[in-house]
């Protein structure tokens, strides 16, 4: 019986679906660094059909435990992220000690 290869497997607690699998909508809203842009771009949902979406997947608890992360996360949506990464750019000139 021959090996497989001698690459290792990497195992993740939550792996990526399939993008057709409906499934992949709830994975990409819970995932940080995959923006609300983005996921129209794939799947042709607007923000406000992940939000249905993900209302009507989850309990109640898990809904707003998300809501809260979504809310406060600057990454989630590419016009805040990118205000964020400008303003710390400005901050690290001003104060850089060189």
């Amino acid at each position: 019986m021959k090996k497989k290869g001698h690459r290792p497997v990497t195992r993740v607690k939550n792996p990526q679906p399939n993008i057709e699998d409906p499934d992949w909508v709830i994975w990409a809203a819970w995932a940080d660094r995959i923006t609300f842009e983005e996921i129209e771009k794939k799947t042709g949902y607007s923000e406000s059909d992940v939000i249905r979406i993900m209302r009507r997947s989850l309990k109640p608890s898990s809904f707003r435990l998300w809501r809260k992360r979504v809310h406060e996360k600057s990454i989630k949506h590419r016009k805040k992220f990118e205000y964020s990464r400008k303003q710390m750019s400005s901050k690290i000139k001003k104060d850089s000690y060189l």
